[in-house]
């Protein structure tokens, strides 16, 4: 297909796609999927390899939130059955980070639910930050913490957290559809807050809530006008108690024809498989990993995932390798000047533009990454022998 070249091209160029070419890879086949998922994975390996980057969720505070997402099994009038409970203490957060850790996790996620942090969850969180730092000092800690106030980025930044994750989630056009207690450019304006603090800012999609093919188009070109490193793609769960409880709309044709989309609009950004792949992609997930490098390890906020020990023999089944801790994720280009990048997203750096296909700069060997992770423990699920509260 013409088109897919041309989108391997531009990949591999860190061109953007026109708005036509990202809209044709959602309307192609179930004949073109498997030509469509080799070409975004020739995009993948260029500035990824076969490297897979494990990432653990640790919910902070469950439930009760104020803000109306019409989407989440937490927000305001949820009739949802989930767990509820207040903040965890920083050797309880440190310690349910120590299984996704365990499992290979290379980044954990600290969530807590609420529009957005006071200064005293800020301390909190700060505090639980420093907490997994001292167990586990190369980590990557990543907080999701809902809308920041000013100053609060740079205090994160401080604690020692390496990201923070705030989603877009849908379109600008659409956005009022699934929330009304804040707006799209709130959300805008925090991501831009953690890129000015130094933050790795990551921020994602929910796709399958009834948005059309232009409104996914819309968000994703959003997300590579802002530039973040990391872009989850979650899948909507329809969760009972919830106004999108009946949104079923998504195949595993479909999702994966919407990571391609996503790979080629992106193609040096961490594309992430988040929420809702055991769901909707099912047995096709090995299949997303040529489109994806990185995922969530064990369960999510209030659903639960898939065994840790499962994605473990997904990824090695499907010819992948865990990424280690020695390993810097993102291309050269994306990787500031001070750690040992180019620092300049402008490209054309001899291990960024010119970065070989087969194997992207630090990826590490086969036997490498199998020997480091031969005696895994089994990744928690739903607090199972524990007595602190689970990260689902």
């Amino acid at each position: 297909m013409d088109l897919l070249n041309t989108l391997v091209d531009k990949g591999l160029r860190r061109e953007l796609p026109t708005r036509e070419e990202a809209l044709a890879v959602l309307a192609t086949s179930d004949d073109e999927l498997l030509d469509v998922v080799a070409a975004a994975g020739k995009v993948r390996r260029q500035w990824f390899g076969r490297r897979v980057k494990l990432n653990y969720l640790v919910n902070l505070k469950s439930g009760l939130c104020p803000e109306d997402c019409s989407y989440c099994s937490q927000r305001l009038g949820s009739k949802a059955e989930i767990l509820k409970y207040t903040w965890l203490k920083p050797d309880e957060a440190s310690k349910a980070a120590a299984a996704g850790v365990a499992g290979g996790a290379k980044r954990v996620c600290l969530v807590a639910s609420g529009r957005g942090p006071t200064d005293r969850d800020v301390d909190r969180v700060s505090k639980t930050i420093e907490a997994i730092k001292d167990r586990h000092e190369d980590v990557e800690v990543c907080a999701c913490l809902g809308l920041l106030s000013e100053g609060q980025a740079e205090r994160l930044k401080s604690a020692g957290a390496d990201a923070y994750n705030h989603n877009l989630n849908t379109s600008e056009a659409t956005y009022g559809d699934i929330t009304t207690t804040h707006t799209y450019a709130d959300r805008v304006d925090t991501v831009q807050q953690a890129q000015a603090a130094g933050l790795s800012a990551c921020s994602g999609l929910i796709a399958g809530m009834g948005e059309s093919d232009a409104d996914l188009v819309d968000v994703v070109f959003s997300l590579r006008e802002l530039d973040p490193d990391s872009v989850p793609v979650n899948f909507l769960i329809p969760m009972e108690g919830t106004p999108l409880a009946e949104e079923w709309h998504l195949t595993p044709q479909r999702c994966l024809r919407i990571l391609a989309m996503v790979r080629f609009v992106c193609p040096d950004a961490e594309v992430r498989l988040a929420g809702g792949r055991e769901v909707h992609l099912r047995s096709l997930q090995p299949l997303a990993l040529h489109l994806v490098n990185s995922i969530f390890l064990g369960d999510y906020l209030t659903s639960e995932g898939q065994a840790g020990q499962t994605d473990l023999d997904m990824i090695a089944d499907a010819g992948f390798e865990v990424e280690g801790s020695g390993t810097t994720t993102l291309p050269g280009h994306r990787v500031p000047a001070a750690e040992g990048g180019c620092g300049s997203h402008g490209g054309g750096c001899a291990p960024c533009g010119d970065a070989p296909e087969t194997a992207a700069e630090g990826a590490p060997s086969g036997s490498e990454a199998s020997s480091a992770r031969t005696d895994l423990v089994a990744v928690r699920r739903r607090g199972a022998g524990t007595d602190i509260a689970p990260n689902a």
